[in-house]
């Protein structure tokens, strides 16, 4: 998983200077997150592109939403026919609307507890940065490492996962790519849409769980 490609973020994000997901998004900021149609739209586009990359043969699927939010990709997902898990760690985000019917679950992306083979595709978007950013903090190696043998246990032979984040930088992408290649039998590729474009540009990472 890696790549030549080189880019570097100046602007301090959210992730940099909050230390966990649930100190940024509480008050204010999660109730206007939860609202706005623009980031409605914006996770909307990015799900579909998400589902051109898992090119999936079946919406009889059962699709985990990793990190859902307010369960704007969850929604999407359940719209156009999928069965879906909406997992998130932040309990306000699941009740902020009736979802019900996505099956939300309040608890930690990084540590999973389904039944092995759950899942036919892991989708999440926007999370990823959260829980790896610092190539030098060895909790949150630990974490993705954890994350990264989760996914490869609850995914069904065959099946794929797939990231959409905000890496800081190159290097962090390329050690992701290696704690993941390193603790797992996962195979990965990282596909980046706009390279040139820092406004537009969008990574993700896909995974695959090949059979034994």
């Amino acid at each position: 998983m890696k790549d030549s490609y080189h880019f570097e973020v100046k602007k301090k994000r959210p992730e940099e200077l909050f230390d966990k997901v649930s100190d940024y998004f509480k008050g204010d900021i999660l109730k206007n997150y939860a609202r706005s149609k623009s980031m409605m739209h914006i996770q909307e586009k990015i799900t579909i592109r998400s589902l051109e990359l898992l090119d999936l043969k079946s919406k009889n699927g059962l699709i985990l939403d990793a990190g859902c939010g307010p369960g704007f990709t969850s929604t999407y997902l359940k719209e156009i026919g999928y069965d879906v898990v909406a997992l998130d760690i932040i309990s306000e985000f699941l009740s902020f609307y009736n979802i019900n019917e996505l099956n939300p679950i309040a608890a930690d992306m990084c540590f999973l507890t389904f039944q092995p083979n759950t899942f036919d595709a892991i989708i999440s978007i926007s999370a990823l940065q959260w829980i790896f950013r610092d190539k030098i903090n060895d909790l949150m190696k630990l974490k993705l490492i954890h994350l990264s043998k989760d996914i490869e246990n609850t995914l069904k032979p065959n099946a794929k996962a797939i990231f959409q984040f905000y890496p800081k930088n190159n290097s962090i992408m390329e050690a992701i790519g290696k704690i993941i290649t390193e603790n797992t039998k996962l195979k990965g590729t990282y596909i980046i849409d706009n390279p040139n474009n820092a406004k537009k540009r969008k990574i993700f990472l896909l995974l695959e769980k090949e059979c034994n």
